[in-house]
């Protein structure tokens, strides 16, 4: 399960694409222009975008140089026009991590998607785990004792951000832009709610809670003592 940002003019190819994602359970956003998705990208945390580079307002060249002198380093997935070899290596010189041709097969795109998660997870660790809880990033999969645990798609995302950076501490408007959408109505009273439900589920009786509350500041996830 995934973040993504698809940023594609062509909205009837950007949301066949998102659907085609989606039943791959990962959570897909939409930008049809390259200053929106450059807002939104440097905005939000996305775990990989996939970037036409044919857009209007800003070309996709400008919107990858950009994301990448920001620090990102999520990786990028480029589309490019046929026999267009020059945008190729713009692409790949400009921090793009792999590309592919229009048209392209809709199941090989997906497969690269796949390799390119698998790769970026590589570099951390699929398998996150603090104090009790193990969390398999390949399976999405929690368990707590052993035992797995249920969670919906957005206490997944939360747990898994917290989980991946455990010991930090993050706002509730740091959180929001990290794992919701990022046309959320979303307050801060939603993710007081999340992470409510979060600890019923990770909680074992008569042990302090690892989703640590810390006033004025925010939230983490820790199990030091």
């Amino acid at each position: 399960m995934a973040k993504i940002l698809v940023v594609e003019d062509d909205r009837l190819v950007a949301e066949l694409l998102k659907d085609r994602l989606q039943l791959e359970h990962h959570k897909v956003e939409l930008a049809f222009n390259g200053q929106d998705a450059l807002d939104l990208a440097i905005s939000f945390h996305y775990d990989l975008l996939i970037l036409d580079l044919g857009l209007p307002q800003l070309d996709g060249i400008d919107v990858l140089k950009r994301y990448r002198n920001k620090g990102e380093t999520s990786p990028v997935l480029i589309l490019t026009g046929k026999n267009q070899t020059h945008q190729k290596e713009q692409g790949l010189d400009a921090g793009a991590d792999d590309y592919m041709t229009k048209p392209y097969d809709i199941r090989e795109l997906c497969a690269r998607v796949r390799a390119l998660l698998r790769r970026s997870a590589s570099s951390t660790s699929n398998v996150l785990k603090c104090g009790n809880i193990t969390m398999d990033t390949e399976k999405a999969e929690v368990k707590v004792n052993g035992v797995v645990v249920k969670l919906v798609q957005t206490e997944y995302l939360l747990l898994e951000f917290l989980m991946r950076n455990k010991g930090r501490i993050f706002s509730a408007d740091e959180l929001l832009r990290s794992c919701w959408d990022s046309d959320t109505e979303a307050t801060e009273g939603a993710v007081r709610t999340y992470v409510t439900r979060i600890r019923k589920k990770i909680d074992t009786d008569g042990s302090k809670s690892l989703l640590q509350s810390i006033y004025g500041l925010g939230y983490k996830l820790d199990d030091s003592d």
